[in-house]
């Protein structure tokens, strides 16, 4: 997804959404000044557009994501040996692993969606993800073969707050829905610096508050795969983000098969149906990990599951876009 600066004309070729409540926030004050900044962070690139206090300096801004960053890499990047949570999934059987309160509201997160979605969204396939090439470990090339069957996330469940207990034989993978904590986290460290007027993108997951200095929305454009059946859209964002969950990102290959990151929990190999799904939610976790169950259920369920729990949600294959209810009814 990619951030747009139109002058807010007719719809042409390219299909609007602005969520409710834009029409409400307060118009930038005059006492800012815009500043974009850049980086790269969890193996993907961030930007910043804000409107920032002429009194916080641009150091002070940047030092706030670096370490909302830092929070969520310390905690959760597999990629990190020493983090919370490679030193869990290296634990022996019985062994006790402290964890940070950005870890647990991140992992109860993660096991609500993936019992809400009948197991779609999995918390523990970081075995799988590394048979497929998606792991912290280099991949060799090979394509796998036999199925790689998820382990049982239920016995962390009851841990206490600050801590979980290793089973045995349990990888946690977060990699769906902490890029998208990040964005939250970070946006929250930027509202208790004053900033009120941001959109941060981590990876093409993004969240808007307030608006730009012009008073319209953040207006973003959806990404479209090779194939896709979809016209352009461009969705306003004010308090919501927006995370799609797209088969062209982070693609492997053995000879001539390739296949996409997106696992599915029932097989433990990757789905291929779907092109992307695209959510909207006030959250940006939310939006990662809501958006990687629509493409594991597929298009016979995912529209239901998304209407059942009120979901702005968008499915796209090659042959036909399917939207749920609540995008619909907000489409400008």
């Amino acid at each position: 997804m990619t951030g747009q600066h139109p002058g807010g004309g007719g719809q042409g070729e390219i299909d609007l959404l602005l969520p409710p409540g834009q029409h409400h926030t307060p118009p930038p004050h005059a006492d800012t000044r815009p500043v974009r900044l850049a980086g790269e962070t969890m193996g993907t690139g961030w930007s910043l557009d804000a409107l920032v206090p002429t009194a916080l300096s641009t150091d002070a801004v940047e030092a706030a994501l670096i370490q909302a960053f830092e929070t969520v890499i310390a905690q959760m990047s597999q990629w990190r040996a020493d983090s919370q949570i490679s030193r869990f999934n290296s634990g022996a059987p019985g062994s006790e692993h402290r964890i940070g309160p950005q870890f647990r509201q991140v992992l109860d997160c993660a096991m609500a969606i993936s019992q809400a979605s009948d197991g779609a969204f999995h918390p523990a396939l970081g075995a799988a993800a590394q048979a497929w090439g998606f792991g912290a470990a280099k991949f060799d090339g090979a394509k796998p073969t036999g199925k790689v069957a998820p382990a049982d996330w239920r016995s962390l469940a009851g841990s206490a707050p600050d801590r979980i207990v290793q089973p045995g034989g349990v990888r946690l993978d977060l990699s769906g829905i902490a890029k998208g904590f990040a964005v939250d986290l970070a946006m929250a460290a930027l509202q208790r610096c004053g900033l009120g007027h941001a959109l941060l993108d981590i990876g093409g997951e993004l969240k808007g508050i307030g608006l730009r200095a012009d008073g319209l929305p953040w207006w973003v454009d959806l990404e479209q795969g090779d194939g896709s059946a979809t016209m352009a859209t461009r969705i306003g964002l004010t308090g919501w983000a927006v995370a799609t969950s797209g088969h062209w990102h982070r693609r492997r290959s053995a000879g001539t098969d390739s296949w996409s990151h997106t696992l599915d929990p029932a097989t433990g190999a990757p789905v291929g149906d779907a092109l992307s799904a695209t959510v909207l939610h006030p959250g940006c976790m939310q939006a990662d990990a809501l958006a990687t169950a629509l493409i594991v259920l597929g298009e016979a369920r995912a529209m239901a599951f998304a209407d059942r729990h009120n979901l702005a949600a968008r499915l796209v294959t090659g042959t036909q876009v399917l939207e749920s209810a609540a995008w619909r009814r907000w489409r400008a």
